[in-house]
């Protein structure tokens, strides 16, 4: 098992010497910014040139922006391999699925909108930012976005900080607690009128809703373009006059935004400043500007692996090198992409090369690879430096180097010697992805993929996991040419009884269906009866199959294209005893022109002590689009005990940060024990009706409607709009099985243990007037996270929102006798009249919750709602009587008169 000192040593070598794409803050310079641009962008000699323009704008910017803590030195480009060569450089550990921005095409059909992938909570850092080419080139966009750089410091803010916007595109307005109608913004300095468009205002003017209070849809807020507030980057940084973050002196605690609703009213300064980026870094000196970022420009290439394989005593145990072969034969035929370089090298004490690098340019190449896959283990030690030097060797075939190769290490065996080669890997610019299989895998492994950017997989000894080959099958390139990538659709192992049958369906939808396997496993020396059955009826048999009875594997490679639908499978074990009898599937992009359903599985952790938790992420996309209402299912094993069942939820509540966004997530917190845990997802839709395309989930890039100069309005164009074509997407049923990384668990106790586990955070507070009412909404938490049932709830209100955030227990509580939690992730609705002198000549209460278990532990205080008491009804700006000023101006032909910020 592991102990928590060898745990200690690998999250510490974790930290400081992850390769590839990771940013490091050397003093006050940022170093290691990868931006990638995808292999699907046309080629454009303008963009690299906009890049460089754009990151050097920003550098100055951001320098400015932070007080003279940072900005950016060295910045690497990736340029795509379908890019004609141009002498760039070649890459290390770089790659597009690493990169901290990529260049790409849009979310939705025709949007432009800049945005980061960001579902963590306040101060997490996000995934990557994203630009379209079209971003990059059309210059008529910065009169809609504000300039590049602006807008990438805006974006990188969100990224590296883990801040969040302070507009509102669904809340554009608010009523604030002198009783006015404002625009969703901070600081609350920055000027504008309110316009409304000709076609949805009968009148022209900007309508009251009786109910709400606020205006009627098609009112807009159009700043001008000459303002005195300084700030804020995070609402609108194309101001000229914008050049820093709001603190907590202008900071606009009242408007209903993300920032608000995300980091508990704290300012985007504060959350910035709260970053581990600045807890020891101090503003530069004097007042020299720094120097430009430096760039260089790499070019991905073809890939080089070698495959260094364990075949020491170790392997002898249970049906370890079978099952290797096994699964080195599915990553080998279905797995590795065209055009690669593949070598294979085998260890135990001492190394052998199985076979030279050989192109993968047909399918004969792919079985003349497979043939020299080890059978049989030695008696020898393990010695995974003796592997990793001679792997080194094969690679250096190819150009006389190992920078930019990979190596796929699989180990079952001790060994306390792989500190030896530490220096070579570090120095070696290859990528090192290491396999664990089984509970005596040597403990030091992760360090060889962590301080080269790898992978860390972990297979249990489960024979019905089917582990082996879900984890060569999740070992792709990281191009983000997913055309040419496999998929698996399914992973599925069931120990069957003697004459029994094993069956189930899998769905083969339109998005694959090129080079479609079905792979067959099983235990006994008794070949089990297998039948296939296509959507259209088509049976397969043994007949159709290739066979090894050595290995105990059935093979069949579907010819051509595999018929969209359901396929089933019936596997019959022969064998006069039980059996575990396992099935695969895999397939590739139909077309490159079509975008493929993706799944990316991953924890907010790689090492975690107990009984701190974690989280399960399940990223469900089609393209960049999120998918809505699958079920993902995920199954963390650990080395020794049976496995974990979750159910990940994308319902905006618990661990899940954001409501619909295609990212499913659970708390996970409970540990049979130490050691390393797998992670696979199973993630179905049975759906077959036509799915429209959400909002942007992420808070994209202001769009913004235009500006007020010189007493005049000048408008941008409209946003576009998105037709039915655009906003549908035809995916029917689908299936895809996905493992993610391995984590490591420590401290967890030996014995029973106490409950140590609260309730989780409500983060979807909401709250409603209605008759003197207020009305409240939530998802329940459970008693232990987001599981079982909590026992009971604390409500508070306050006139403002930071005494509920720093002082709860001394602001005013509601009476709660009446209500009982509901089962975790249930929707709650509570209605309650607060008492009158708790609200008398109060414009806004503002409201939170936290729950409580049962042995009394207290869950995190609630994101904090904002209720409004009291709207006075106005029919329009026009009719209010104290306007602060107005503009007259000619649209379209059209007079209107559009006010300032207006008094109630």
């Amino acid at each position: 098992m592991l102990t928590p000192v060898l745990v200690v040593r690998s999250l510490t070598l974790a930290l400081v010497v992850i390769g590839g794409s990771a940013v490091e803050l050397q003093g006050n310079a940022y170093n290691g910014l990868l931006i990638a641009i995808n292999p699907q962008v046309p080629e454009d000699e303008k963009i690299i040139p906009n890049i460089k323009e754009m990151i050097t704008e920003a550098s100055f910017y951001l320098f400015n922006a932070t007080k003279r803590r940072v900005y950016f030195s060295n910045i690497t480009i990736l340029i795509p391999a379908t890019w004609k060569t141009n002498n760039y450089g070649k890459p290390k550990q770089e790659s597009y699925e690493k990169a901290d921005v990529i260049v790409a095409a849009p979310y939705w059909k025709h949007g432009n909108d800049p945005y980061t992938l960001q579902y963590g909570e306040c101060g997490e850092k996000g995934t990557y930012i994203h630009f379209t080419p079209k971003f990059l080139l059309k210059d008529r966009l910065i009169d809609i976005y504000g300039s590049r750089g602006r807008v990438f410091v805006h974006e990188w803010a969100h990224l590296r900080w883990g801040v969040f916007d302070e507009y509102d595109s669904e809340r554009p307005f608010y009523i604030s607690g002198q009783n006015q109608v404002k625009a969703t913004r901070c600081s609350s300095d920055l000027t504008g009128i309110y316009v409304c468009e000709e076609k949805i205002c009968a009148q022209g003017n900007c309508v009251i809703n009786h109910v709400t209070g606020l205006f009627k849809e098609g009112c807009k807020f159009i700043h001008d373009k000459s303002q005195n507030a300084s700030s804020s980057i995070m609402y609108m940084p194309s101001l000229s006059s914008v050049v820093e973050f709001c603190d907590a002196s202008n900071h606009n605690t009242e408007a209903p935004n993300l920032q608000n609703k995300m980091c508990s009213y704290k300012s985007t300064w504060d959350t910035i400043m709260s970053s581990a980026d600045f807890k020891s870094n101090f503003p530069m000196i004097g007042t020299s500007l720094p120097p430009p970022p430096i760039f260089s420009l790499l070019q991905s290439q073809d890939r080089v692996i070698c495959l260094v394989l364990d075949v020491s005593s170790s392997m002898n145990e249970g049906d370890r090198i079978n099952r290797l072969h096994q699964a080195a034969e599915v990553y080998l035929r279905q797995i590795v992409e065209e055009n690669s370089y593949v070598g294979i090298v085998t260890f135990s004490h001492v190394a052998e090369v199985k076979t030279q690098l050989q192109q993968i340019l047909s399918d004969d190449v792919r079985k003349n690879l497979a043939s020299y896959l080890p059978r049989v283990a030695t008696s020898g030690k393990t010695s995974v430096c003796t592997g990793l030097w001679l792997g080194f060797e094969v690679v250096k075939n190819r150009d006389a180097e190992t920078s930019g190769s990979t190596i796929v290490l699989l180990t079952a065996g001790e060994d306390s010697s792989i500190s030896n080669c530490f220096s070579e890997v570090k120095n070696s610019g290859s990528v090192i992805h290491i396999i664990a299989l089984g509970s005596s895998a040597a403990k030091e492994l992760e360090q060889l993929a962590n301080m080269t950017g790898g992978l860390n997989f972990f297979a249990t000894d489960r024979l019905d996991s089917n582990s082996l080959i879900d984890v060569f099958s999740g070992i792709l390139s990281r191009s983000g040419d997913t055309s040419n990538q496999s998929v698996q659709i399914e992973s599925a192992g069931e120990s069957t009884g003697a004459y029994k049958h094993f069956n189930k369906t899998v769905t083969i939808d339109s998005t694959i269906g090129k080079n479609t396997f079905f792979v067959v496993t099983w235990q006994k020396n008794r070949l089990p009866d297998i039948t296939l059955l296509d959507p259209s009826g088509k049976r397969y048999t043994n007949e159709d199959f290739e066979i090894d009875s050595g290995l105990h594997r059935a093979h069949l490679q579907i010819p051509e294209i595999a018929e969209a639908g359901d396929w089933t499978y019936v596997v019959t074990n022969t064998h006069n005893s039980s059996q575990v009898l396992t099935v695969a599937v895999t397939s590739r992009a139909v077309n490159s022109s079509i975008p493929l359903i993706t799944v990316k599985a991953h924890t907010n952790k790689v090492v975690n002590f107990y009984p701190s938790p974690m989280i399960v992420y399940a990223q469900v996309s089609h393209g960049f689009g999120p998918i809505l209402g699958a079920n993902v299912t995920a199954i963390i094993e650990p080395e020794d005990g049976d496995p974990i069942i979750l159910k990940l939820l994308d319902n905006g509540a618990g661990a899940d940060v954001v409501k619909d966004d295609g990212v499913y997530s659970k708390y996970l917190f409970s540990f049979s024990g130490n050691g390393r845990y797998s992670l696979k997802l199973h993630v179905q839709q049975d759906n077959k009706t036509i799915r429209p395309h959400p909002p942007m989930p992420w808070s994209p890039a202001m769009y913004i409607p235009g500006y007020v100069e010189n007493g005049k309005i000048q408008m941008n164009a409209p946003r576009p709009s998105v037709n039915e074509d655009d906003s549908q997407v035809r995916l029917g049923s689908f299936s895809r099985t996905v493992s993610g990384e391995s984590f490591i668990v420590s401290s967890v106790p030996s014995g029973p243990y106490s409950d140590m586990f609260p309730p989780c955070k409500v983060i979807d507070f909401g709250a409603r007037t209605e008759d003197n009412k207020i009305i409240l909404s939530w998802t329940a938490p459970g008693d232990d996270f987001d599981q079982g049932q909590a026992a009971s709830y604390d409500i508070r209100l306050s006139e403002s929102p930071l005494e509920l955030r720093d002082s709860f227990d001394n602001t005013a509580s509601v009476n709660t006798s009446s209500l009982t939690p509901q089962h975790a992730g249930s929707k709650e609705i509570f209605l309650f009249e607060p008492e009158t002198s708790a609200i008398e000549n109060v414009t806004i209460i503002y409201v939170a919750i936290r729950a409580i278990d049962k042995v009394s532990q207290l869950s995190d205080i609630s994101n904090i709602a904002q209720a409004v008491m009291f709207v006075p009804h106005k029919d329009s700006l026009t009719t209010s009587a104290s306007m602060t000023g107005g503009l007259l101006i000619i649209w379209n032909d059209h007079i209107h008169f559009n006010a300032r910020e207006t008094t109630l």
